[in-house]
């Protein structure tokens, strides 16, 4: 050990595995067929450092796949690395997998002196502690039947049972804090915490943020085999979830516009082509609300040529989603529907404070009419969150005539994380409906700052 105060030195460690993609051979193939088998080297730690203090706990979080379990179990010795060096001090202690080291044909108290065997413990010290072990797990009344007879619920009780009473000096734990029901989770969880003041050193692989930030001093954050960064518990946590949920919404971008795309040409009556729409705003007047002009010139100078510019790189019209509901007595058709960002952007998640371009355009079937355009929003549970219309913003009715384009621009949209849907239309001065479009669009919203609700407000909280 370079430090005597540190339980676990990592340093530099790298380890690759072989993929194979042949079938497993037998020794007439190896024979016949010399040199055939292929593999992939697949590198899962690129190098990672790190130090553990005596009585510290750690976390590791990270996607599936970026070496957190392969780092535990370099730690407890079940694989090796191809490079670097792990140095640790004391007995360990260890809980990768469901009932590992146990026999299915021994009974549960044979198997807990044959798993604490494995954890260093002589005969006489196991039977000091078996009792504690047994009342622990409350597995009294199964603990002489065979564990092949016990639930997966029942395995966890008695593996974490015996690897929390070998008085450990390093505990290692892979995604088991879900052991049993919620009592005995909640006995777990509140003994994890009596090991760690005993002065344990513990190192906690787990998707259960909030489980590490009561637990652990530390967090260690890996990507791609690589330790991406490292701190207090709840500032890195923030930066993961961000970042995972960027993920996560890019991926849900992706595969709803591969959706529109595939239903684009199913669609009974199919929107006005993109291009086609291109012209006719680029040769003809363009007519939005006075207001929202108003606005735009103010804030951006923004001209409705402008506006028939940025319609022309625009390419996921909505209105060809399968699942669109057509309302109304269609003297108005609502034929496209664009959603951007304030930069023009196509997208379909924002975060909450973000601005909301949404464009529409709407086509009367016969000649010009008058009447009220509107948009609404709702969450996916059925909560309407907000509505507003062209009467409302500009307090006048609007007339309704062929290629016009409505620009809306929802500013700094208050809304918190969640799927909502987007739905537009027109009525006239009666509110009879002309079109009502339900399930145009559907949007996602996340809050980086993880408030609670539908919206986010303005709050100072003093605690005197």
């Amino acid at each position: 050990m370079n430090n005597p105060e540190n339980a676990i030195e990592v340093r530099n460690v790298k380890k690759f595995f072989k993929v194979y993609y042949d079938r497993g051979i037998t020794w007439k193939d190896k024979i016949l067929s010399r040199g055939r088998s292929r593999y992939e080297k697949r590198e899962v730690l690129k190098g990672i450092s790190f130090d553990v203090k005596k009585g510290e706990a750690i976390g590791l979080i990270g996607k599936n796949g970026c070496g957190k379990s392969t780092t535990l179990k370099l730690l407890t010795k079940i694989i090796y690395p191809n490079e670097g060096e792990i140095e640790l001090q004391g007995r360990v202690s260890s809980l990768l997998e469901l009932g590992a080291g146990f026999h299915p044909d021994m009974s549960g108290k044979e198997n807990i002196y044959l798993n604490a065997a494995v954890f260093g413990l002589n005969h006489r010290e196991i039977d000091k502690r078996v009792d504690d072990i047994i009342k622990f797990s409350e597995l009294e009344a199964f603990i002489d039947n065979p564990v092949r007879t016990y639930s997966s619920g029942m395995y966890m009780r008695l593996a974490f049972s015996v690897a929390i009473n070998v008085d450990a000096d390093v505990l290692l734990i892979d995604e088991i804090l879900a052991v049993g029901d919620i009592s005995f989770q909640k006995k777990c969880f509140e003994k994890l915490k009596d090991i760690k003041r005993t002065g344990t050193t513990i190192v906690i692989v787990s998707h259960s943020l909030d489980q590490i930030e009561k637990i652990c001093d530390r967090t260690i954050w890996i990507e791609d085999g690589c330790i991406k960064e490292a701190g207090v518990p709840r500032e890195i946590h923030e930066k993961y979830l961000y970042e995972m949920e960027q993920v996560r919404l890019e991926r849900f971008q992706e595969e709803a516009y591969d959706e529109m795309q595939e239903n684009a040409e199913e669609v009974s009556e199919p929107a006005v082509n993109s291009s086609e729409t291109l012209d006719i705003a680029a040769q003809q007047e363009i007519s939005i609300p006075e207001a929202n002009a108003e606005k735009e010139e103010d804030s951006e100078n923004e001209t409705t040529e402008d506006i028939s510019e940025t319609i022309k790189t625009l390419k996921k019209n909505f209105l060809t989603r399968k699942d669109i509901i057509h309302q109304g007595n269609q003297k108005v058709r609502l034929t496209d529907m664009y959603i951007t960002d304030i930069h023009g952007n196509e997208r379909l998640y924002f975060e909450t404070g973000e601005d909301i371009v949404v464009y529409l355009k709407i086509l009367p079937t016969g000649e010009s009419l008058t009447g009220t355009i509107f948009l609404l929003l709702y969450r996916d549970d059925g909560v309407y969150c907000y509505g507003s219309n062209t009467y409302i913003e500009n307090k006048k009715i609007v007339e309704i005539k062929k290629n016009q384009l409505l620009k809306i621009t929802l500013e700094k949209v208050p809304l918190l994380s969640g799927r909502y849907l987007i739905e537009a239309g027109a009525h006239d001065e009666q509110a009879i409906v002309y079109e009502h479009v339900k399930n145009a669009a559907t949007i996602q919203m996340f809050s980086a700052k993880g408030e609670q609700g539908i919206c986010t407000m303005g709050s100072t909280w003093i605690l005197g």
